[in-house]
């Protein structure tokens, strides 16, 4: 191969490795571009979910301690008439809830799973798990008083209580625990949205 050949042949050469290598920057640049632009809309997604649920939790929260209060009162005023023989009067135990278990589950699956922290993920369970086993406490409570109470209250106090002790007859007695029951279940619930809340804020701020 004369001289001008092997410079032809090099000079070739160098085009083709210098077109070979702008091709290889411009696919690392795109994929590395495509690789911020998707770490850049996981994390405005992260960040959108995890503030949806911190706004969930801290309303949760105050939710409770209000139900806390108001039945731990209701209880404790029952508790202290009973004691004073003064037969208060049983009232329809009753309950309401707008929790839907295909929240959550929307939620993760909707990206959750693959974004949050396994730790958030655990707290979010365990109060899903926590109101899951008060509201089926709380419907078996409210069925035995629809059973128990709710067709006699036209009935006089003494139908309730023995007119010599002044306490609640046998198949009675446990109201006053079905009454605690209602305020220890929205305790157990703050506890576990605060676990949640506290969860959440922790991993907002690793994020930002």
């Amino acid at each position: 191969m004369s001289g001008e050949s092997k410079r032809s042949f090099r000079t070739q050469l160098a085009h083709w490795l210098a077109e070979l290598l702008l091709v290889f920057l411009g696919a690392y640049a795109a994929f590395w571009l495509n690789g911020y632009q998707q770490h850049q809309q996981d994390a405005k997604r992260r960040d959108q979910i995890l503030s949806s649920l911190e706004e969930e939790a801290e309303q949760g929260v105050a939710n409770s301690q209000v139900e806390v209060a108001k039945q731990e009162k209701r209880a404790a005023e029952f508790r202290r008439a009973l004691a004073a023989g003064e037969m208060p009067p049983l009232q329809p135990l009753t309950f309401s809830s707008d929790y839907n278990a295909s929240d959550v589950s929307t939620l993760l699956q909707a990206g959750g799973l693959e974004l949050l922290d396994v730790k958030t993920i655990l707290a979010l369970r365990a109060a899903e798990s926590t109101i899951r086993g008060g509201l089926s406490q709380l419907t078996h409570i409210e069925k035995l008083s629809d059973q128990l109470i709710v067709p006699n209250l036209d009935e006089v106090i003494l139908f309730f209580y023995d007119p010599a002790t002044k306490q609640l007859r046998k198949r009675f007695a446990r109201y006053p625990d079905a009454l605690q029951a209602e305020a220890d279940f929205f305790h157990q619930l703050e506890q576990a949205q605060t676990l949640l809340l506290q969860q959440i804020q922790a991993e907002r701020k690793r994020h930002w």
